[in-house]
């Protein structure tokens, strides 16, 4: 039951032709390929990705005492 056999996947592939088409296939495995690549790089922690800005000092805070006069 938990075996993998090479046509399994040929039954995979001919019922994603059926569904999608032709057409729309290079599409779906272009999207899939850039979605795990991005989630590849998110998991490595690239210089690439966004750095997380909450932590600095982003909105001017006034910090000075209150004058109790």
């Amino acid at each position: 039951m938990g075996e993998f056999q090479p046509w399994h996947l040929l039954v995979v592939l001919v019922v994603a032709l059926l569904l999608f088409g032709p057409r729309k296939l290079p599409e779906l495995g272009k999207g899939l390929g850039e979605a795990m690549r991005g989630f590849k790089d998110g998991i490595k922690g690239t210089p690439d990705a966004p750095k997380d800005t909450t932590a600095t000092n982003s909105h001017p805070i006034d910090t000075r005492p209150i004058d109790p006069k």
